[in-house]
């Protein structure tokens, strides 16, 4: 593997993205869109996942099945495209799919960060829920949302329309998982719980203790499904984790939603705008 530049830069859709070099890591590489990181990346190593959240989310998927399992996963939002690469090589033989909205972002990162051969990752440009819509039901086992225009999650992948039709597409039993970001009072986060929950069965969230205290803004997981998730096992995971974190799930969540009612599409909302600089690269 050839060794990129320290600073590589291109104007996208959505303004001025940059792919910088870790130092200490000759193969490892940040993507960021205007100056906010989405990803991280290690081509020699896919399984070191630096960001905490996608930490958490493979941790989750590596539950999600016996290990080593293929699973036919669908990947909303694309970023540089960090978990495909990870089920990639955990799950090999797995059948993915990315749908990300900005082309030249695409472009860009399969120029400079491309997948392996034979990786069973098929990327395509388009809307995550004009996409989503369109999918046959009863056809994916795990559905990752990561969509950020910026720093925050577009109001239309944030309805109960929205996880409907995620719903739809899902196998009996098949995980939704989504990343969110929310910080005191938690409003947002509280609300998508409550939109999960008019759709499935079981659902939960991880996060950081500052962030459940409403103490700090930061990212949150968000995992629902028709059957049982792994809840145990997750909650051994990240309370070991070096960016340890809690599960809450049953009582403890319903004390999280505290009341909050789900948002449909008339009242949807982008997710809240972060702090100034905090996941700024």
């Amino acid at each position: 593997m050839r060794r990129l530049d320290a600073l590589l830069r291109r104007t996208v859709a959505q303004g001025a993205a940059e792919i910088t070099a870790d130092p200490e890591r000759p193969e490892s590489f940040t993507l960021l869109v205007e100056g906010t990181a989405q990803s991280h990346v290690d081509l020699a190593d896919p399984t070191r996942l630096e960001f905490e959240y996608m930490r958490w989310l493979g941790f989750l998927i590596d539950l999600a099945a016996e290990p080593g399992r293929p699973l036919n996963v669908l990947h909303l939002g694309g970023g540089a495209w960090t978990l495909p690469r990870y089920i990639a090589h955990t799950r090999p033989g797995s059948r993915q799919r990315v749908v990300e909205i900005d082309e030249p972002l695409i472009e860009f990162v399969r120029e400079h960060l491309p997948l392996p051969k034979n990786s069973g990752v098929r990327v395509r440009a388009g809307d995550a829920r004009e996409v989503l819509t369109g999918l046959t039901e009863d056809s994916v086992d795990l559905m990752i949302v990561d969509v950020f225009s910026g720093a925050r999650i577009p109001a239309h992948l944030t309805s109960a329309e929205f996880v409907e039709q995620a719903a739809r597409v899902l196998r009996p039993g098949g995980i939704y998982a989504a990343n969110l970001a929310d910080g005191p009072g938690l409003h947002f986060a509280r609300a998508q719980v409550a939109t999960a929950q008019t759709v499935f069965a079981e659902t939960m969230i991880v996060a950081q203790p500052p962030v459940l205290r409403g103490r700090r803004f930061g990212n949150l997981v968000l995992a629902a499904s028709t059957g049982p998730l792994p809840l145990r096992g997750l909650a051994r995971r990240t309370a070991s984790d070096v960016f340890a974190a809690r599960v809450l799930a049953g009582t403890d969540l319903e004390n999280f939603v505290a009341g909050a009612q789900p948002v449909n599409d008339a009242q949807a909302q982008q997710s809240p705008e972060p702090p100034d600089g905090l996941f700024k690269g």
